[in-house]
């Protein structure tokens, strides 16, 4: 019972449904011509050009943070004070 529910259905339905889903994913890169080596060294790649570049990625992710969020929180104010007036 405690597998049934960590893996969300049965132990049988569960090993077909990721056997269906490995050979779609399988198929659609060979189409790609993508290797998992690929996928590993991608990854690899980008931490790398992370630490190259002085984290400036990340500061980049900061600005459109807070200039989104200089749109979203007041906004979100107004809605809550508008909703709470109305209750």
């Amino acid at each position: 019972m405690q597998t049934n529910r960590f893996l969300g259905d049965t132990v049988g339905r569960t090993v077909i449904k990721l056997l269906v889903i490995s050979v779609l994913l399988g198929m659609v890169m060979s189409v790609f011509n993508i290797a998992p080596f690929d996928v590993l060294y991608g990854i690899r790649d980008f931490f790398v050009r992370l630490w190259e570049s002085g984290f400036a990625a990340l500061g980049r992710f900061g600005d459109w943070l807070i200039l989104g969020a200089s749109i979203v929180i007041p906004v979100f104010i107004l809605i809550r004070v508008l909703n709470y007036r109305r209750s």
